[in-house]
């Protein structure tokens, strides 16, 4: 069915199905992990010696690997920011408690465990100058950020399809690098923020396939506008002190690169997979302004490929002032 109508109206008409869903992608709190759940537990009286563990667990993580879970972390904790920027959605109404009111809250909700969590096992390990780190934070939120979203719901779901992904996809790779360099606390800590991410991304894949099924062309235009700025990281506003906005998020990506916690192939690979998932290109009932959008999306992955191959990684480290 196609409905030729507004965004208000297309909201409504896929938020009457929200709440029917929210169980598929969000967990029970009452049942779901807590920070405490993963870290050392102060009321028992072997939490010094665990927190001793802790300490000695990441003395070999690498300078990059701390800047780029420090910059993790930050991003996580930005979260009063997206969630503002959500409930500002064109047909997002705060005062009806159900569907996508609810559906936002659930995901912030969710989403605050995993700045609680990173924040406080970087507190105990040792390796990280807090008060700069609260800084950059206090910064990210007080700066706010622009993701050329607009009020936007088709843009703004496009774009969480795509940043679900990735940080799911860096998380799985920190956790990765955690048990290589025998931090197994620290790998099951970004592996469950990871699960996380991946379920939160298929809700919003969920949102943008149901919007194509009724307003296919006004879709395909908000992705296709979307894939033309580019996808921005939620962060890229990140700085330090001293620093101009923009600087020390463009350090954070280089050490995110040369770890390969996060690449350019990344950033592509999952473009590739919203394609397929979506059914980019069997997608019909577009007009010609639909199927000219749904052409460049579908070339873009090559043309990004072929820029790529031609793009050099940075290999000078950047002294952050978050790192003890």
């Amino acid at each position: 069915m196609i409905l030729s109508a507004s965004r208000v109206d297309v909201m409504r008409f896929v938020g009457e199905k929200i709440d029917a869903l929210i169980g598929d992608y969000l967990k029970p709190i009452e049942t779901n992990w807590q920070p405490t759940d993963l870290l050392p537990d102060s009321t028992r009286e072997n939490f010094l010696d665990e927190v001793k563990f802790l300490r000695e667990s990441v003395r070999e993580l690498s300078y990059d690997y701390v800047a780029v879970l420090v910059g993790d972390t930050i991003t996580e904790e930005a979260l009063p920011t997206y969630e503002s920027w959500l409930m500002d959605m064109e047909g997002v109404d705060q005062n009806n408690p159900q569907n996508w009111t609810a559906w936002i809250r659930g995901w912030t909700a969710e989403e605050n465990r995993h700045g609680d969590l990173l924040n406080k096992f970087l507190y105990l390990s040792g390796r990280v100058n807090m008060r700069a780190m609260e800084v950059s934070t206090q910064y990210l939120i007080a700066d706010g950020f622009d993701i050329g979203t607009g009020r936007d719901p088709y843009r703004n779901f496009v774009y969480t399809s795509f940043q679900e992904l990735a940080t799911n996809i860096s998380h799985r790779r920190t956790a990765t690098l955690a048990k290589q360099a025998g931090c197994s606390q620290l790998s099951k800590i970004c592996g469950v923020i990871a699960s996380d991410e991946m379920r939160h991304a298929k809700a919003y894949k969920a949102f943008v396939k149901q919007i194509f099924e009724v307003d296919p062309t006004e879709m395909m235009l908000a992705f296709e506008d979307m894939m033309r700025k580019k996808i921005v990281m939620p962060a890229h506003f990140l700085r330090e002190t001293g620093v101009k906005i923009g600087q020390t998020f463009s350090h954070f990506s280089d050490a995110a690169q040369r770890l390969g916690v996060y690449t350019t192939y990344d950033y592509i690979d999952i473009l590739d997979d919203l394609l397929a998932d979506w059914k980019i290109g069997s997608i019909t009932d577009l007009d010609d302004a639909g199927q000219r959008a749904r052409d460049y999306v579908m070339a873009l992955p090559n043309r990004l490929r072929r820029i790529a191959e031609r793009t050099k990684v940075p290999t000078l480290e950047y002294p952050f002032s978050w790192i003890a």
